[in-house]
């Protein structure tokens, strides 16, 4: 018995796989449950204090990856999906216990010099941010805000429902949480959401509202929350002419976007210019999607093909889907922009600082 116990020694002395758990119990005790070694999903394992809300606990890199969940008290287990680290590393973790339903908050009044107009920010907070001060977000800006989060001001009665698929996504584990900037249109929507120029509809205000975003609005949401502003946390995504917008500006500012989504995108634009005419291929990751139901999906194939011709790799660099029943609306997009939110912030993938 005691040769055994010996035996293991040096690799219990190696722990070389290790979790950091961030978090503020008050009163209440943190522990630990999991999958495998001392770990048990029936019992709780006590965690080491680390530092002020830091909590540690390590393990021989011999058990490969470990599953686990934190415990707040003696049964509250966080919410969220199970977390894993895989053998050697050291993972942080900013767990919450609460429910996994966000918040939206309102900002008007945000002044664009850019475009000489003003405009209001509605914004998603997820579950956690005022549950776990010690935690940042990743950013998804999107267009069209009105239509994102309350039906009573979407453009024709159906929002998109970005908040309860958050949630639902984040609580299931499969998406991590994110902040969701809503970014209402104007009057000049059309020409703010496009490129120069189109026979019929004009348009060429892109660049100012890409200027907009980039230089006043994520300057803004940076310094006012807790968000992670590197490139590798920020996508931007929308619909229809936003579609094309979003793919535009990430195609222009690859050093801000890591990934851009557009959904029924409106690649006819301008005699379809951006299919003619690529922009050169960025290190972007795209989502491009349409419904089968009138709603540009020919379009969406040639753009698809022109970025594949320009070496994006299928599923991994460019996520095409094709929605069969699709149509060009609110309703269709809320029942499919499931996809692009686990693509872009899959479950365990964000790394804090």
């Amino acid at each position: 018995m005691l040769a055994a116990a010996l035996a293991l020694l040096p690799a219990l002395h190696a722990r070389a796989t290790t979790i950091r758990i961030h978090y503020d119990p008050g009163s209440q005790a943190l522990t630990l449950r999991g999958d495998k070694g001392l770990l048990s999903w029936k019992k709780n394992a006590p965690l080491t204090r680390a530092g002020p809300n830091l909590w540690t606990y390590s393990w021989p890199d011999g058990m490969g990856t470990v599953a686990f969940k934190p415990v707040l008290g003696a049964n509250t287990v966080s919410s969220g999906g199970v977390y894993r680290v895989p053998a050697g590393a050291t993972l942080d973790i900013y767990p919450f216990f609460g429910a996994p339903f966000g918040k939206i908050v309102m900002v008007p009044g945000v002044a664009s010099p850019q475009l000489g107009n003003t405009r209001q920010l509605r914004i998603y907070l997820p579950p956690s941010y005022e549950e776990n001060k010690a935690k940042r977000y990743p950013v998804l800006y999107m267009h069209d805000g009105q239509n994102l989060f309350d039906a009573k001001t979407a453009a024709y009665g159906v929002e998109w429902g970005i908040d309860e698929t958050a949630n639902h996504l984040i609580a299931s584990g499969k998406m991590d949480e994110v902040i969701v900037v809503g970014i209402d249109n104007t009057p000049d929507r059309i020409p703010e959401y496009t490129p120069c120029c189109d026979p019929k509809h004009g348009g060429g205000k892109l660049d100012a509202y890409r200027a907009f975003i980039t230089d006043t609005v994520k300057p803004y949401i940076d310094k006012t929350l807790r968000t992670l502003p590197g490139r590798e946390h920020t996508a931007i995504m929308g619909s229809s002419l936003g579609g094309i917008a979003s793919v535009v500006i990430a195609q222009q500012r690859p050093d801000i976007f890591s990934s851009a989504g557009g959904v029924s995108s409106s690649f006819w634009w301008n005699d379809k210019a951006l299919i003619s005419k690529p922009a050169p291929k960025v290190a972007v990751r795209f989502y491009l999607d349409a419904g089968g139901q009138n709603d540009g999906l020919d379009e969406t194939r040639l753009m698809r093909d022109a970025m594949l011709a320009q070496g994006y790799r299928a599923d991994e660099e460019l996520l095409f889907y094709v929605d069969d029943g699709g149509s060009h609306n609110e309703a269709s997009w809320a029942a499919r922009v499931d996809r692009p939110l686990v693509w872009f912030f899959p479950w365990g993938s964000t790394r804090q600082p």
